[in-house]
């Protein structure tokens, strides 16, 4: 392993790892961890909702659940099996993504960040370990829901603090290599929790995915002093935020609303997808079943694969002057995220009521998995480089704020998946994607040449 120490003006030496501060693979490593649990409950979680928790016979199992279907009915009317499940998954999935907002300004104002991904932890550990109770259920939720508010934006925060602001390179390239962390986790969580579900049940699985957050937190706390406990703004003498900082959320506003597109088809892949797997594709090989997570799995290796190999791109583009840049890179991701799902409505068009070949679906997933790698790390680092650094964490918050609405959107569209052929739902999803891509071209230029470089 190289090591070094780096020194930034007259900041302390920092010892670093392959060029990287050290801290870095402490929180790829958390992170690695916190998503085998989040994804590997999370690739089984429709699944598990449609075929049997919210079955009649099961359903009246599960603590406030008569309570909660009914709030959630008054708004929609009345929901089958799979439209309830949708709804509840899109719910769910966005409110993870919309408590980091809070947990960002608790730890920006009160708790520290140290302190609130510890804390984020202890709560995501509970809530995988309840998920395997169906009486617990919604409990494990609220718990899944709040530990993520503090966890997810805090520990990206404290990705971007590692760094000095001047170095958008090395700064990009350790979003890049903590991305990666994501996907291996996912990659791992879907693959294993999906075996174990079919082989010894959901609660087993459930149970799996709660261990591995206790190494999570287990491996933060081994990197404990490698990590900043509290990020702090470059003028500490004033919180007030300056006109240009005013300027500057306002342009990172207009980036996260045309990112949002590719979000939207990006999520998809989690809620009605397996449903279509279910009913859809020919999932037999040989004597054996594919596990309907193992699709969900290759979504996340081909980002896997994909991350070294576009760095090794970008680096030979930038060695030439033409590395794209970070709006390229999302006309990119929503055109391939468009491209998978014209895949989706082709191959649903051509095999009719046939079963579908399972090559097809996992076509689809590896076009997804390229598309997040040219999209996600891009939006967090160019939030983090250009976010007030008073509102640092608050911002990357924000910043998750996008999966929040992508996931409640998911929920609503997928409300459809039973009303229309399968054909016109994937195709909905490849206008969304395409749509995302003219609004990246249309704006893109103007907020590149406002947003500060």
């Amino acid at each position: 392993m190289l090591k070094s120490h780096l020194r930034h003006g007259g900041r302390p030496a920092i010892q670093t790892n392959f060029g990287h501060p050290r801290g870095l693979f402490y929180l790829a490593f958390t992170e690695a961890w916190e998503r085998f649990s989040f994804y590997g409950m999370t690739a089984l979680l429709m699944l598990f909702m449609v075929n049997h928790l919210l079955l009649p016979a099961n359903s009246p199992n599960i603590a406030g659940f008569p309570a909660f279907r009914a709030a959630i009915e008054s708004l929609t009317g009345p929901l089958s099996t799979q439209a309830l499940a949708s709804r509840i998954f899109g719910l769910y999935g966005g409110l993870v993504y919309f408590t980091p907002v809070l947990g960002g300004l608790i730890a920006d104002r009160w708790l520290g960040h140290r302190n609130a991904v510890i804390l984020g932890a202890i709560l995501m550990s509970i809530g995988h370990l309840a998920m395997a109770f169906e009486q617990s259920f919604l409990l494990a939720l609220l718990c899944l829901v709040l530990g993520s508010g503090f966890l997810k934006g805090n520990i990206t925060a404290q990705v971007g603090a590692l760094y000095p602001p001047e170095d958008i390179i090395l700064r990009s390239k350790g979003f890049t290599i903590f991305s990666a962390s994501i996907n291996v986790g996912a990659f791992t969580g879907s693959f294993f929790c999906g075996l174990i579900a079919k082989y010894y049940g959901w609660h087993i699985a459930f149970s799996v995915a709660g261990v591995f957050m206790l190494c999570g937190l287990a491996t933060y706390l081994s990197g404990y002093k490698h990590l900043p406990a509290r990020i702090k703004p470059k003028h500490e003498q004033t919180a007030s935020l300056s006109a240009n900082d005013t300027t500057k959320l306002l342009l990172l506003a207009g980036v996260l609303g045309i990112s949002i597109f590719h979000t939207i088809c990006y999520f998809q892949s989690l809620n009605a997808f397996p449903i279509w797997l279910q009913q859809h594709a020919d999932l037999g090989l040989g004597g054996f079943t594919i596990p309907i997570p193992w699709f969900l799995s290759t979504e996340t290796l081909s980002s896997i694969t994909a991350a070294p190999l576009l760095l090794m791109l970008w680096r030979w583009q930038a060695k030439r002057g033409n590395e794209p840049t970070d709006f390229n890179k999302f006309t990119i991701a929503a055109t391939m995220a468009a491209c998978s799902y014209l895949l989706l409505a082709a191959v649903s068009y051509l095999y009719g009521e046939a079963k579908v070949h399972p090559i097809w679906p996992f076509l689809y997933t590896i076009g997804i998995g390229y598309s997040f790698v040219y999209n996600w790390p891009t939006v967090l680092a160019l939030v983090s480089r250009v976010a007030p650094a008073s509102l640092n964490s608050t911002l990357m918050g924000i910043a998750f704020l996008t999966l929040f609405v992508s996931s409640n959107v998911i929920g609503w569209l997928a409300g459809f998946y039973e009303k229309m052929t399968p054909t016109a739902f994937w195709l909905l999803h490849a206008g969304i994607g395409f749509f995302g891509a003219i609004m990246v071209l249309t704006f893109g230029p103007w907020l590149s040449r406002r947003l500060p470089q």
